[in-house]
């Protein structure tokens, strides 16, 4: 099932600011590596951004050949492996669940050489862990939750720094919504120049 949103400017930005929305990876702490999971560009004054969160994601890993696996739809309490078999590295779902039920996890089942390990949701990145050596796993948790504030220069699928994921720190809770307007107020220039706000309107359950 898909969450339909739709993103409005009402602001009074005159720079022509950029929109980005991620996501935080809640199986690890908290400074994690950010990825710009959907960035907004050029949205005028008074235009409008319709996008979609689904609220199931793929994942797909990265050997160190620069190889990239094809993205496999996950559930939580799902365990992938990287493994090598007579083609290759591969990614498959194991036969044996992940350690907790909340969480899907990605192990590193080569013998030799580090992985990374990427999720996807609606095809785009969302979260990656970097650098997983044999014998080690990555875990991937999502709360129902978007962040979503201005920044500039700024591209689909890039890592944030965390100097900026400190200022984009509007949380939304999309929990029990199936679709609702995202509204940005605020900005302007001079004296009169506000916070950006975003809030949810017309929700609908």
């Amino acid at each position: 099932m898909d969450i339909k949103l739709n993103f409005i400017n009402k602001s009074q930005d005159t720079n022509n600011s950029s929109v980005v929305i991620f996501q935080q990876n809640v199986a690890t702490n908290f400074d994690e590596i950010a990825v710009a999971w959907k960035v907004i560009k050029n949205c005028g004054r008074l235009d409008n951004h319709p996008f979609k969160y689904p609220l199931n994601f793929e994942v797909s890993a990265a050997d160190s050949y620069g190889n990239h696996t094809p993205q496999l739809t996950a559930q939580y309490g799902d365990l992938f492996e990287m493994v090598k078999d007579a083609s290759g590295d591969i990614l498959q779902l194991s036969s044996k669940p992940a350690s907790s039920p909340n969480q899907t996890e990605l192990d590193n089942n080569l013998t030799e050489g580090a992985i990374d390990a990427n999720c996807y949701r609606d095809g785009k990145l969302c979260a990656t862990t970097t650098s997983i050596v044999p014998g080690q796993k990555a875990a991937f948790e999502f709360q129902p939750k978007i962040y979503i504030g201005v920044a500039s220069n700024i591209d689909e699928g890039e890592i944030i720094n965390s100097a900026i994921v400190s200022q984009i720190n509007t949380e939304i809770n999309l929990e029990g919504i199936t679709s609702a307007d995202i509204v940005m107020t605020g900005g302007g220039s001079g004296a009169h120049a506000t916070p950006f706000k975003f809030s949810l309107e017309n929700i609908n359950q």
